[in-house]
């Protein structure tokens, strides 16, 4: 089982370039780099691609984004595999600094060695920008970030998802895709007062979400969330962003779709669709 899994959680990387892409690192990281909605967040309005900038709102103040660029001064130019590998699992960057949970290393905790190392493979060609980053504008206590270990002491554990028995390749891969990789739990879960996702309520929705916009519940209610949806509905709505009632999602869900779900395989939607109607139906 666990070498099937393992297969299921490469061979989309392969069928997502073509043959040669199970041989050529930039191209699977492409791929995770489109999965993993990198793009989107490490990109601001009218700025140059991944030289970070942009303001992303929450209650805690406002977070801006840095550059991921190999740009050797301001972006990741200068970091060495393991440092991209353990700032991705771990938050800590390769000067020790530990990041604030906004950059979403708490999901990116369950991804694989290999896809790791693939995305840096990915960012490492692309251009170098030199753009210094900005400095976040966040309300005390939350600015203090020698208080994040202790948060981390309280809601963070490092490590790769733990194998459940009696569960299909399918089924792994799509929990491998929504709780890792697109970290779909950032913003479809609630969050406590100290900024960490509530686990009682995953993916069921938050009043509070990027920008200040409600996000909605996406477990398997019928009523609150998608219960009342069929798997080609959720791999429908993954590809183009329309909704089984006819309409369009909008606001930070049209930019995923665009720049991230809609690039994934057919067979990693399907995935996604699995997972997600497997899990526990939440209420509102």
């Amino acid at each position: 089982m666990r070498a099937a899994r393992a297969a299921w959680l490469v061979v989309p990387l392969a069928l997502a370039s073509g043959s040669g892409a199970a041989a050529d690192p930039v191209a699977r990281g492409e791929y995770v780099f489109d999965a993993a909605g990198c793009a989107g967040c490490h990109t601001a309005p009218d700025g140059e691609r991944l030289a970070g900038g942009r303001a992303l709102e929450t209650p805690f103040g406002t977070f801006r984004t840095p550059n991921i660029t190999p740009d050797p001064e301001h972006g990741i130019g200068g970091w060495s595999d393991a440092d991209f590998v353990r700032a991705m699992r771990e938050g800590i960057g390769p000067d020790g600094t530990v990041y604030f949970p906004a950059f979403p290393y708490t999901s990116y905790t369950g991804m694989t060695e290999r896809d790791l190392l693939d995305l840096k493979a990915y960012l490492d060609a692309q251009p170098a920008v030199a753009q210094a980053d900005q400095p976040h504008e966040l309300d005390a206590p939350y600015g203090w970030r020698f208080l994040l270990p202790a948060w981390r002491l309280l809601h963070f554990e490092a490590g790769e998802l733990p194998e459940e028995p009696g569960r299909d390749p399918q089924w792994h891969r799509g929990r491998y895709l929504v709780r890792a990789l697109g970290h779909c739990g950032e913003c479809h879960t609630p969050r406590n007062r100290l900024g960490a996702m509530d686990e009682d309520r995953f993916l069921g929705g938050s009043e509070a979400g990027p920008e200040g916009r409600p996000v909605p519940n996406i477990t398997p209610h019928p009523e609150a969330g998608i219960g009342s949806w069929s798997p080609g509905d959720v791999t429908f709505l993954l590809e183009t962003g329309m909704l089984p009632d006819g309409d369009f999602v909008g606001g930070g869900m049209n930019e995923v779709v665009e720049a991230s779900t809609s690039r994934l395989t057919p067979e990693d939607r399907a995935a996604i669709a699995a997972y997600l109607l497997s899990l526990p139906p939440i209420g509102p």
